[in-house]
């Protein structure tokens, strides 16, 4: 299962980005309906790292003790439990989706974003204050203290978000990342904080357990590099596949888009596996394919086909907490069912 915001935590004093029976029914649903890891939502690793007020976090003990009852619910019916950490960037501060997803003013609750450059997402989100190299280091000392709470809380895998155009995939890409600095100019430059977030969350990680990173393949803009819409390409990413890899990344989760709010989008059933499939094709790290994946046997396909190593599913579990177990029988395996649950077998 990808990670999927679901926007449901308390937004305010002490239960602030906990997660909450919600989140608990949410991800323990899709568990006992056979789903084999489950990766959590964008859970911020900072409080102004949220999407939204309303998003979860992990940067106090209440939410640790939180996510730790949700983990061991996870592994008992036996899938892997996973996190997303991650920190919005310019994206943040935003309202609920569903009542529109404006930004929220400081006066109303919100705050100001942070981003590699004083540039805003859309022409009616705030400009986001430029970070300082100090400023920056603290976000990766973030990064690994929401490790080590995710570790503690009982997560298997964690995953690093450096996709969608929040903070790391800013950084990543010339579109949004206009510095000058050590992190701004050259590919080198521009990587450089999701190298150090790997590094740091590495160091902290227990070697014999996986950490992923996701990554927006392209931000659907040119790459002529001398144009003023030039973004992070496929080829950029083949690119870090290889230094990710080196830096002790175990899988790219590749998906796109979400950096340009004017990018046009050419969606479709597995409309980003081919991403995938050209990093598996031209590096050693394994990847996740994901996007319009909704049928056992395209699925299926995808991993048989050796496209991916895996496959993410989104929008479909959400719509089908059991969608594992019926894929299961639909391509002539036994679904997982928990003991209350054989005589339905």
């Amino acid at each position: 299962m990808a990670p999927m915001c679901q926007y449901s935590a308390a937004t305010e004093g002490p239960e602030t980005g906990v997660p909450d029976d919600w989140h608990f029914a949410h991800l323990a649903a899709r568990a006992v309906g056979g789903a084999g890891l489950i990766l959590t939502e964008a859970t911020a690793v900072s409080p102004e790292g949220r999407i939204s007020p309303a998003d979860l976090g992990l940067w106090n003990d209440r939410q640790e003790a939180a996510f730790t009852r949700i983990t061991r619910f996870l592994a008992r019916h036996g899938t892997v439990p996973g996190i997303q950490l991650a920190h919005a960037g310019r994206k943040a501060s935003t309202d609920l989706p569903w009542r529109g997803g404006a930004p929220v003013a400081p006066g109303d609750g919100g705050w100001r974003p942070v981003a590699p450059s004083p540039v805003p997402f859309r022409e009616d989100h705030p400009v986001p204050t430029e970070l300082s190299v100090d400023e920056i280091r603290r976000v990766v000392d973030d990064f690994a203290r929401a490790a080590r709470r995710a570790l503690r809380a009982g997560f298997q895998a964690v995953e690093v978000h450096g996709a969608h155009g929040y903070l790391i995939g800013e950084f990543l890409s010339p579109y949004s990342n206009h510095r000058t600095d050590a992190y701004g100019g050259s590919f080198e430059n521009r990587t450089r904080l999701a190298l150090e977030v790997v590094d740091a969350v590495r160091a902290v990680w227990p070697d014999d357990l996986p950490v992923f990173f996701r990554i927006s393949a392209t931000d659907w803009l040119t790459e002529n590099p001398e144009d003023e819409r030039a973004g992070w390409t496929l080829d950029d990413t083949v690119r870090l596949a290889k230094e990710l890899l080196a830096h002790g990344v175990d899988l790219l989760d590749v998906s796109s888009g979400g950096n340009a709010s004017g990018a046009r989008i050419q969606t479709g059933p597995g409309y980003q596996v081919p991403f995938a499939a050209r990093v598996r094709a031209e590096t050693d790290l394994p990847v996740a394919a994901v996007g319009e994946i909704t049928d056992p046997h395209q699925a299926e396909e995808i991993i048989g086909a050796g496209r991916a190593d895996a496959v993410l599913l989104g929008r479909e579990l959400l719509r089908d907490p059991y969608w594992p177990n019926r894929a299961a029988r639909t391509l002539g395996a036994e679904p997982r069912l928990p003991d209350q649950y054989l005589r339905a077998g």
